[in-house]
């Protein structure tokens, strides 16, 4: 499979940031990936003794969908989370500081009053954490193929950014990502990814991510379709190397189990 996009999603929920390529290290997370939540009122998170917590904790666009309006991006040298809405900067603040946190704080209470259950305080992970959705699978891939595959069926476009994948290949069949859960995938630079699970999708890719709109059921089309609700795969970096847009990962050979694909 070649790799056509990368992207991370350094906060969790807001949108994503196209990369040239990325530095993957070994048993770690997708770099510059999930840094940050915005919690919505209390989440019981703490930094110091990270646990997992349901991302319904979190501003997320399965529930906030007018954060789609928003285009934001985190600046690695100077720690400053940026956010752009309507192409007009209206927010600059450094993560880091006390008195950026603040500001992040009031921009949300102003931008969407209404669906807040309390003060939005952006959280930052811990060096041994990241807010992703599944506890282990930490590098996110989504086969163009598959989401072209839903477009013929829908009769509509569907953007493949709905998916918040960190990798977006091409050269698989529609939907044979599916069948290389439990085998690796060898890419350049002795990098190796071990393929998890299928990812199950929420109401969160029914918005559509430039507009804000809610204008599509994924989840829905996806089990009318093909009985079941997933689109993408999780990995694990099994040891580390660097990727860039062109690249391509190999499945190695099925365990014998699972006969040879």
């Amino acid at each position: 499979m070649r790799i056509e996009t990368l992207y991370r999603y350094p906060v969790k929920g807001l949108s994503p940031e196209p990369l040239q390529g990325a530095e993957l290290p070994t048993e770690g997370y997708f770099p510059g990936d999930r840094l940050f939540a915005i919690e919505n009122g209390p989440s019981g998170f703490d930094p110091a003794e990270p646990v997992h917590q349901p991302k319904i904790k979190y501003l997320m666009l399965m529930r906030n969908e007018s954060l789609a309006r928003l285009r934001s991006r985190y600046d690695d040298a100077s720690g400053d989370l940026v956010i752009d809405e309507g192409g007009r900067e209206v927010l600059r603040a450094a993560a880091a500081s006390e008195d950026g946190r603040a500001a992040i704080t009031r921009f949300f209470e102003g931008f969407m009053p209404d669906e807040l259950r309390g003060e939005p305080k952006l959280l930052t992970a811990p060096s041994t954490y990241r807010f992703t959705d599944s506890r282990s699978g930490f590098v996110s891939i989504i086969n163009l193929a598959s989401v072209a595959d839903l477009e013929e069926r829908l009769g509509k476009p569907v953007d493949p950014l709905r998916f918040r994948g960190n990798l977006m290949v091409s050269g698989l069949a529609p939907w044979a990502e599916n069948e290389l859960v439990g085998r690796d995938l060898d890419g350049p630079d002795g990098l190796r990814l071990h393929v998890i699970k299928p990812i199950e999708r929420c109401a969160a890719t029914n918005v559509d991510p430039e507009t804000g709109a809610r204008d599509m059921q994924i989840p829905k089309a996806l089990m009318q379709n093909y009985g079941h609700v997933d689109c993408g795969i999780y990995c694990r970096i099994v040891a580390g190397g660097r990727l860039q847009a062109g690249d391509v990962l190999t499945p190695a050979e099925a365990p014998a189990e699972l006969g040879t694909a």
